[in-house]
């Protein structure tokens, strides 16, 4: 007995060290850091002064800043705007790159490779095809007879520009959809045809139930980064928020408080707020689709 309890404890204590790194690095760069977002965010601390404790004030104060609202629009609008946007296309392609074809293989690596690009890249490159002036985008509208917007410089089409460069990006939700939709059995299809089913009501009642999970996931993912929405923004405005601060997103604006003005405290608070209001989407998201997903063999 005690020597399979000295045994016991060896392997705990192996297992402990393998683990170590990783413990290491979740309290000093997870917990320590959130443990002091909290306190800080009760404090007026702007980074070369001592903080001091004001309790609830930097919330006070946030929920009357016009700029905070602002940018909680701004990212709102991305959420729903984008990410139904992101997840029909994704879908769609997914369908497309589910054919049995020949080299359908080169198709799919053809999609998922932008999204290897790193995001700064991608962006510059989306501020030169966008540009207003000189283009790739505008004069092929010019060529069609039409008038190319202003996009990043127009406080208008801003925000819906952001919104094509994530569509273009879309070859890794295209590869979870696809991921998903080569589960569905094939005895599944052939059953519906054979009781006259036609293509939309094999996609209804078929295809959309059972890559559902994928489409939850898909979702949840999507409006936690959306909420993070920064580097974009960042690249394209100088982090200024952009033209009448149509680009001026919950973390730019987050940005701008801690390391522009070194209102530490206020941004903490920021930050947890922000952390707030993606738990609370994220949970009402999970209980609206709560009947709408179908887990199979669950």
């Amino acid at each position: 007995m005690r020597r399979r309890t000295a045994m016991s404890r060896r392997q705990w204590l192996w297992g402990l060290a393998f683990a170590a790194p990783w413990l290491i690095g979740l309290v000093v760069l997870e917990l320590y850091p959130m443990v002091m977002s909290a306190y800080l965010s009760l404090t007026q601390y702007h980074v070369f002064t001592a903080p001091r404790w004001i309790g609830l004030r930097n919330y006070r104060q946030l929920f009357a800043d016009p700029l905070f609202w602002l940018s909680l629009r701004n990212t709102l609008f991305m959420v729903l705007v984008g990410i139904p946007l992101n997840l029909a296309t994704a879908f769609g392609l997914a369908n497309l790159l589910n054919a049995r074809l020949r080299g359908v293989a080169v198709f799919r690596t053809a999609v998922y490779l932008p999204t290897l690009m790193p995001a700064v890249a991608g962006t510059l490159l989306w501020m030169w095809l966008l540009n207003p002036v000189y283009g790739l985008i505008n004069w092929l509208l010019s060529t069609l007879g039409l008038h190319g917007p202003g996009w990043f410089s127009s406080p208008i089409w801003s925000k819906p520009a952001l919104i094509v460069m994530g569509v273009w990006g879309v070859g890794a939700p295209a590869i979870i959809f696809l991921a998903a939709l080569q589960g569905v059995p094939e005895v599944l299809y052939e059953a519906a045809r054979i009781d006259g089913a036609g293509r939309r009501r094999r996609l209804w009642h078929i295809t959309l139930p059972l890559v559902s999970p994928a489409t939850l996931f898909l979702v949840i993912t999507g409006i936690i980064g959306t909420f993070q929405l920064f580097t974009s923004a960042y690249v394209v405005t100088g982090g200024t928020g952009g033209q009448d601060n149509s680009l001026l997103f919950t973390v730019v604006y987050l940005y701008q408080l801690a390391f522009t003005e070194l209102r530490m405290g206020y941004a903490s608070a920021l930050a947890w707020i922000l952390f707030m209001v993606i738990l609370a989407v994220s949970v009402l998201t999970f209980r609206a689709t709560r009947r709408l997903v179908y887990y199979e063999g669950g």
